[in-house]
């Protein structure tokens, strides 16, 4: 039987594993979405398990500047051995990661990162614009819930859509690394850089002097 591509999505979004793998679960399991989950975690999932409690202690830090010197980006991805950090794989990875961050100015590496008040601030906009549109209460969590997902997809550079290929997010191409290099990788942090854009320090120290 053919695999969809909704197939896919679905097995990804509830399993956080890769693509390629999902399709090749899919496949192994005939479409059985619940046979393709088990068939993850006995292969893929004890596999990334195992590799979780490695350490990431080599790698890259890689640059990208844009736009003619007016944006710049530092990132730093960490991986196990110097020989996989010297890869064609593992450098192109690291350049597509720098120039998502360029594009689209994430705040957070992952939803965990993401400081609580802001997380708390969106939840009571959302909240509030729900009720106001007149929805009825019971239904008002679901609307917050996926108005949040969207959010994460915006501001979470795991989440977020691949600049390349939209149907596929960069946690996807960080899985796909880390099964064909069999090593823990890992974005480690990163920092934006926008001429003329003032830092919160430098907010706070221009009002000070003000």
């Amino acid at each position: 039987m053919g695999i969809t591509t909704a197939q896919i999505k679905e097995l990804r979004e509830r399993t956080g594993a890769g693509m390629m793998d999902c399709k090749k679960a899919l496949q192994e399991c005939q479409g059985d979405m619940e046979k393709a989950i088990a068939w993850l975690r006995k292969k893929g999932m004890a596999k990334a398990a195992k590799r979780a409690g490695r350490s990431a202690s080599e790698g890259v830090v890689q640059a990208y500047i844009h736009g003619g010197g007016k944006i710049g980006v530092l990132v730093e991805i960490n991986c196990e051995t110097d020989f996989v950090a010297r890869t064609e794989d593992f450098q192109n990875f690291a350049k597509e990661i720098a120039m998502q961050i360029a594009a689209t100015n994430p705040l957070a590496i992952n939803k965990e990162d993401l400081p609580s008040e802001v997380l708390e601030k969106e939840k009571e906009i959302y909240r509030q614009q729900a009720l106001d549109s007149g929805k009825p209460e019971k239904v008002v969590e679901k609307i917050v819930e996926g108005k949040l997902n969207k959010f994460y997809e915006q501001t979470c550079l795991l989440e977020q859509p691949y600049i390349r290929d939209d149907k596929i997010k960069i946690k996807d191409l960080l899985n796909e690394l880390v099964a064909k290099t069999g090593e823990k990788i890992v974005i480690r942090r990163f920092v934006r850089f926008q001429l003329g854009e003032k830092s919160a320090d430098e907010t706070e120290v221009s009002e000070g002097a003000a």
